[in-house]
């Protein structure tokens, strides 16, 4: 396993590399490649943070990927691990339809096993923007839900600020990258998408939202009036996406 960013934990690793050797045993010649992408592939896993990997296969074989079915519920149980399995052909198309996440993959991953799948393709500027719009719409359009659902709630609403870190995150890495800019992390992305907004009590807003995605316990009555600022926070993401030509 490539070990060019900071090392996982032990069980993470353990249990992923496990993974890794049974689907190269099972799917055989069929297995391209997999890789692992998202926070883990930075080094930056947290309490609520998945484990992502991408499985890329030459053909969908039921009788070899049916020896995969225990291992891979096995691993996601030990370490929350979620996988996306894809055929090497319709990679260009998953690029371009789903534009974002495939922008975040190319920032931050590991090829595990097999070639990097990703060798002369790149995802179009103009799906990467369609993309990011409707990605901060439905964002932004669920998150007004959640608030009226949860924010009587403070623990459903603790848990639905640290699921909309990830997307806030990864589609201001995108936003920066479409202006011709880049960040370290999609958590500096972020960062650097606030300080461009107007009003105050931003940096308390990402801290909370860092605090939660951590799985720490929050004061009462900050989760929802964070959930609040997020709202408004996606709003202005969304018009800023609007305006990229």
């Amino acid at each position: 396993m490539d070990q060019t960013s900071a090392p996982l934990p032990e069980a993470v690793a353990k249990n992923l590399q496990e993974f890794v050797d049974i689907a190269q045993k099972t799917i055989a010649s069929d297995l391209r490649s997999i890789v692992l992408f998202g926070s883990a592939a930075e080094g930056r896993l947290r309490a609520t943070s998945d484990v992502n990997v991408l499985v890329v296969l030459g053909a969908w074989n039921p009788a070899r990927m049916d020896a995969l079915r225990d291992p891979l519920r096995n691993a996601q149980a030990a370490i929350g691990l979620s996988a996306m399995f894809v055929m090497e052909s319709e990679l260009p198309a998953a690029m371009d339809a789903f534009a974002v996440k495939f922008s975040d993959i190319l920032r931050r991953q590991r090829v595990l096993c097999g070639k990097d799948p990703f060798t002369g393709l790149k995802v179009s500027r103009q799906a990467e923007i369609t993309r990011l719009r409707q990605v901060l719409l439905n964002l932004l359009l669920r998150m007004r839900e959640r608030y009226l659902l949860t924010s009587l709630r403070e623990e459903q609403a603790a848990h639905v600020v640290a699921q909309v870190a990830g997307p806030l995150r990864t589609s201001a890495a995108t936003l920066l990258e479409l202006a011709g800019k880049t960040a370290d992390s999609p958590k500096a992305a972020l960062e650097a998408i606030v300080r461009e907004l107007p009003g105050d009590g931003w940096g308390d807003v990402l801290a909370t939202l860092s605090q939660a995605r951590e799985g720490a316990s929050l004061a009462k009555g900050v989760a929802p009036n964070t959930l609040l600022r997020l709202v408004e926070l996606a709003a202005a993401m969304h018009d800023r996406a609007a305006k990229i030509a």
